[in-house]
């Protein structure tokens, strides 16, 4: 007796339009405009009155995700085709997140002129500002300045207070900035080129091979952190070495004077 109703209740809820629309959170009239666009899936139809269910309520938050994440509607109906062509849309959002997601953790911090005069005193010019802003670090306002990393502004006051002109700081940063850069390209080539090369294809992905390339690109981050700090602290061993023993070599060295 009990096993009509448990069918119904096992049965897919289903949505007429206006409830689609604000189970979802959208207008009518933005629902039609996607079904339009092909965006969802045709409805099931019981004479005139089209029935939606719950894959066409998670489709819809699917777009709602990727329009947040300032996906164009264009580009989301070209996930959104790909993944009927057999690549699963919801792989390549994962994957995608993987690859965009942020590298860095670093936090912002603000700081008014009184507290930049106190650490910097004359050394916080016109130039030293306008170097700051070019290298993408700070953005002025009326009352201060906010710069992007805690750890960088506290490491800039710390070598400042060391007796390290403000400039030369500024100076090693800029030369710091393009090499990193360069060092980001290399992995980001080599991500491109060997691990991601797939997506560049006119063929769809196989079956489950967004989610194995979103493995690969989560267990390379890392890694290539691992392999720029161990290069950068080997790098150093061998500069401060050679640099230790120029020193000593130049202190032997017999003065001009004959002392």
């Amino acid at each position: 007796m009990d096993k009509p109703e448990a069918a119904a209740e096992d049965r897919e809820r289903e949505f007429r339009v206006e409830e689609l629309a604000e189970a979802a959170g959208i207008t009518t009239r933005t629902l039609r405009f996607y079904r339009e666009r092909k965006l969802l899936q045709p409805p099931r139809r019981e004479g005139r009155i089209a029935w939606y269910g719950e894959a066409h309520l998670a489709r819809l938050r699917v777009i709602a995700g990727l329009l947040e994440r300032g996906h164009t509607l264009g580009g989301i109906t070209e996930l959104i085709g790909a993944g009927e062509s057999g690549r699963d849309v919801a792989g390549l959002i994962g994957l995608e997140e993987a690859i965009v997601a942020p590298w860095s953790d670093e936090t912002p911090v603000r700081l008014g002129w009184d507290e930049l005069r106190t650490a910097f005193g004359e050394q916080l010019t016109e130039e030293n500002t306008a170097e700051s802003v070019g290298q993408g670090f700070i953005t002025v306002e009326e009352d201060g300045i906010t710069h992007v990393s805690r750890r960088l502004m506290d490491a800039t006051t710390a070598l400042v207070a060391e007796g390290v002109p403000l400039s030369a700081v500024l100076e090693a940063s800029r030369r710091t900035q393009e090499h990193v850069t360069a060092i980001a390209e290399i992995f980001t080539s080599l991500a491109r080129d060997h691990l991601l090369g797939a997506l560049a294809a006119d063929t769809p992905l196989p079956a489950g091979e967004a989610a194995r390339l979103t493995e690969q690109v989560l267990r390379m981050r890392p890694l290539a952190r691992t392999v720029a700090d161990a290069q950068f602290a080997l790098a150093m061993d061998r500069r401060v070495h050679a640099e230790y023993e120029d020193l000593l070599r130049r202190r032997r060295e017999p003065r001009e004077d004959g002392r």
